[in-house]
């Protein structure tokens, strides 16, 4: 078995920090339990980031990226309506399929409130710069309309915030999001 180059051990530590910080949050979250689920030393681990921050800072941008990467290849081609529904479709995919990335959204946002709150503004200005990134990605296929990007992006919170407390597909408070939710397939309370 051919050994993992840094760069190679730097990804998986950033992978299972997600995972990590996705259900423990940034204080709920060891250095520890990352290192054991990398197969990783602490040591090791400190190696390659130089602390517990640096770790969460690398795996927020990766969320960030990520969900900018599913925006992006949605809309390929595409513009106005046709893009809206595109990215919120492959939105609705990835924090379906991927669990951990819809988890650790609201971790970042719940950090970076307790970190601005104590004066520490490095996570905050990191996680906001990825969030206009977020936004600029979709603001040109909705035509560049601020209005209109402003909408999508509040139906995303709204969808990560319902989605978070379990309703499932089907459920009535789906409704209003897309036409084939309509009453026909619902789910009652």
């Amino acid at each position: 078995m051919a050994r993992m180059s840094a760069e190679e051990r730097r990804e998986s530590v950033i992978r299972a920090a997600m995972h990590e910080f996705a259900r423990g949050g940034y204080y709920g979250t060891s250095t520890e339990v990352i290192a054991k689920r990398v197969g990783v030393s602490q040591p090791y681990l400190f190696r390659l980031f130089p602390n517990k921050q640096a770790i969460f800072l690398a795996a927020s941008e990766r969320c960030l990226r990520d969900t900018r990467e599913v925006f992006a290849a949605a809309v390929e081609g595409l513009s106005g309506e046709e893009a809206e529904r595109a990215m919120a479709d492959a939105y609705t995919r990835l924090i379906t399929e991927d669990p951990d990335k819809l988890q650790m959204q609201l971790q970042m946002y719940v950090t970076v409130a307790a970190a601005e709150a104590a004066g520490d503004h490095e996570l905050g200005e990191l996680v906001r710069q990825g969030w206009m990134e977020l936004w600029d990605t979709v603001h040109l296929p909705l035509g560049a309309d601020p209005r209109e990007t402003t909408t999508f992006m509040a139906y995303g919170m709204l969808i990560n915030t319902l989605a978070a407390m379990g309703f499932p597909p089907g459920h009535r408070v789906w409704e209003g999001f897309y036409p084939s939710a309509g009453t026909a397939d619902r789910q009652e309370e």
